[in-house]
Order: structure tokens, then C-alpha cells, then sequence
């Protein structure tokens, strides 16, 4: 799984002119599945978000997680993170997991974070989605889970 983690003052989704999502300061993720990506990575994820020390404690350190603070996020699926534009002009999405099993995957990983006392906002998986946001700091972050060990040979 790949992320794009945003700190944010606010941010919002909106399908079709309707506002499916919003909240004021938290998190906002860009959350991709990839091929052969399994619960495993999702349990990873799920982990990191809720825990990455990126929000500022009384002496202006980053040294509070999600969970210390606003406990706010909105994930919205992000099937680009696996466009792979090394070659030619047109990105290739080949490494993105197809998008039953993605949805799936994107849907239990919102249902974990909730099970962690987390308020999860969603936009709305394979729609034209439009997202705002206020980034804070900035603060942006790439998260990627582990890598696979590979089988004994």
C-alpha cells in the first residue's frame, strides 16, 4: 500500500457537487492498493496513520500522533499512486490492484481505523472526486508498506 499523508488544517470531498466529506484539523490520506497487497500491509497502514508522531506538541515539537490529537482523517482511495511514468508519456497503472479486490482492501482499512477510536471521512472509490484541503506546515509525507519477503527459494 502506498500513501500520500497530509497534515491539514481542514479538507473536504465533493462528488458531483455534493460534499461527501469533511473536518477541520487531522489527517487527510491518499491511500493506494497495490498488487498483492494483503491485509498484512493494511494492519501496517493502518498502524502508521494512526500513530505517526506528525502534529505538534505545547513546545511546537512533532511529537503527537493522530490518536493524541484531532483523531480526524479522511481517506480517499487513490488508485494513481501506482502509475508508473518512467517510460512514454501516458502513466501505466499495472501495479494498482484490480479494483474489486482494491475496494475491498480501501474499505477495511477505513473499518480498522474506526476500530481505533478514529473519525473517517471517505470520498467515494472510482468516483471524479474533488478534494480540498489547508495543508499545515506543510506537512506531507509518503508512507509505503514494507516490502514482501520473497518466498525461500
Amino acid at each position: 500500500m502506498k500513501a500520500v499523508v497530509q497534515r491539514v488544517l481542514e479538507a473536504s470531498v465533493t462528488v458531483d457537487g455534493q460534499r461527501v466529506s469533511e473536518m477541520g484539523p487531522g489527517l487527510l490520506v491518499l491511500l493506494g492498493v497495490g498488487k498483492g497487497d494483503t491485509d498484512a500491509d493494511m494492519t501496517w497502514m493502518v498502524e502508521k496513520l494512526a500513530t505517526l508522531r506528525i502534529f505538534e506538541d505545547a513546545d511546537g515539537k512533532m511529537n503527537l500522533s493522530l490518536e493524541d490529537t484531532s483523531k480526524h482523517l479522511i481517506v480517499v482511495s487513490q488508485f494513481t499512486l501506482y502509475g508508473d511514468a518512467r517510460k512514454g508519456r501516458r502513466p501505466s497503472f499495472i501495479d494498482a490492484m484490480e479494483p474489486v479486490a482494491a475496494k475491498a482492501l480501501y474499505e477495511r482499512t477505513c473499518a480498522a481505523l474506526r476500530q481505533r477510536g478514529l473519525t473517517v471521512g471517505t470520498g467515494i472509490f472510482a468516483a471524479d472526486m474533488k478534494v480540498a484541503l489547508v495543508n499545515d506546515g506543510p506537512v506531507t509525507l509518503l508512507l509505503e508498506s514494507p516490502p514482501k519477503a520473497a518466498a525461500p527459494a
